[in-house]
């Protein structure tokens, strides 16, 4: 029973030659949940070789282009597939007009129901659950109305029986660090949590509402996380083993996060 992270994009607002801005697909037990969907997914699906109609849910953090450009053109090819199972979409109530102008410019052709339900999450919610995973959103603070996601694997009566645990993964997307989200992800097998900026830049991190290395870094500490994934870096980190130093003098267990890597939980 497959539970594998793959990273899309790891760049920020502004995409470069070798890094999109932010995608990732999470596999749990064969079926597929894109978190994010910056410029370049769909490309990044293709070269990553997954399934756009495995996709069973895709959930959005926020309103924000660099989280946002892809999905168009990801629905529109899922369309041309001739998908016919409904796609569940979450993310911020503002993310409803936009998947209605989609449907009323673009939408000819489409055989499968876009099934949307806007977030409201104050603490962490359930907003989907299946067969393999139940998933809850939680508040970041960023500029706008923005939320992470848990996902939280269902295990079938015969394997925990066998003393099999259940894996579980947190996204925490663009936020300032505060004492909370430590809460909302605890214990998590795997967390990602955007790390824009070296601690040098403490300041501009605060002001732009994104989180630092050392911040990202204290937050998987204090969650008793297993690993830390890192990125949304800024187009200025060019000296990825100082950023990567800064992150494991807190937590050891951290990886910075390319575009196209896979994690096997």
């Amino acid at each position: 029973m497959n539970f594998t992270l793959t990273t899309m994009g790891t760049a920020s607002a502004m995409p470069i030659s070798d890094r999109n801005p932010s995608a990732q697909m999470l596999q749990v037990h064969g079926r597929l949940f894109l978190i994010d969907c910056g410029e370049g997914t769909q490309q990044m699906i293709r070269r990553c070789h997954l399934s756009f109609i495995k996709i069973e849910a895709i959930f959005i953090s926020h309103i924000h282009g660099d989280h946002l450009f892809g999905l168009f053109g990801l629905l529109s090819t899922i369309t041309m597939y001739g998908r016919t199972a409904p796609l569940y979409i979450y993310g911020p109530a503002a993310l409803g007009p936009i998947l209605n102008f989609y449907r009323n410019f673009f939408g000819e052709g489409m055989l499968f129901e876009l099934r949307f339900t806007p977030v409201e999450a104050a603490s962490p919610t359930l907003v989907h659950e299946s067969k393999a995973v139940q998933v809850s959103a939680f508040p970041l603070r960023h500029k706008i109305e923005c939320y992470g996601y848990r996902f939280d694997e269902i295990l079938n009566p015969k394997a925990v029986q066998k003393g099999i645990k259940p894996r579980s993964y947190a996204y925490c997307s663009d936020t300032l660090a505060f004492d909370e989200l430590a809460d909302y992800v605890r214990g998590v097998d795997v967390l990602y949590h955007e790390a824009t900026y070296t601690d040098d830049m403490a300041d501009k991190a605060e002001f732009r509402y994104h989180s630092t290395t050392v911040q990202a870094a204290r937050c998987a500490l204090q969650a008793g996380a297993g690993k830390l994934i890192v990125g949304h870096y800024s187009s200025r980190i060019t000296d990825f083993e100082a950023f990567i130093a800064e992150c494991r003098a807190v937590f050891e267990n951290t990886v910075a996060a390319q575009d196209g890597d896979v994690f096997e939980f």
